[in-house]
């Protein structure tokens, strides 16, 4: 059984540098027992490839204006959004001008792992995105990688 806990600023973790976003994991499902909490900061222009994956995955726009593609359709959140989106749908985000800030939430376990592995196997260098396809795809992503990273 989870225990309850609290993560304030001096405990924060540090944030893993994940296709130029810095993502902290606030609470992972080892800890949670079932859903993941993410705090995601970006520059403009940041956010990952269109990907789908098998876990309901939702977002709190903390600050800034962040794109998001879903499935065919796109739309501009502004600080005080809530984007919900669901398992399997394909989609991708960018951070404005300016970059920002959300709190993202998935509904089960997986992203952190994720979120590690793309830190450890492809920060530090140019975007890889053969690499970043092999890292998704061995935790469950599935990615697409058009002529171009997605929209931006």
């Amino acid at each position: 059984m989870p225990e309850a806990f609290v993560v304030d600023a001096a405990a924060r973790p540090q944030a893993l540098n994940v296709v130029g976003e810095q993502i902290a994991v606030l609470a992972p499902a080892s800890r949670t027992g079932g859903y993941e909490v993410f705090n995601q900061k970006g520059p403009e222009a940041s956010g990952p490839p269109p990907h789908a994956h098998d876990w309901d995955e939702s977002f709190y726009v903390i600050s800034g204006e962040i794109a998001f593609g879903m499935g065919q359709e796109s739309q501009i959140a502004r600080a005080g959004a809530f984007v919900h989106i669901p398992a399997g749908v394909t989609h991708w985000f960018r951070f404005g001008a300016g970059g920002g800030e959300m709190i993202s939430m998935t509904s089960r376990g997986g992203a952190s792992q994720l979120f590690a592995d793309l830190d450890r196997e492809t920060a530090g260098g140019p975007l890889d995105l053969e690499r970043l396809a092999a890292v998704a795809v061995r935790n469950g992503l599935t990615v697409a990688l058009p002529q171009s990273a997605g929209p931006g």
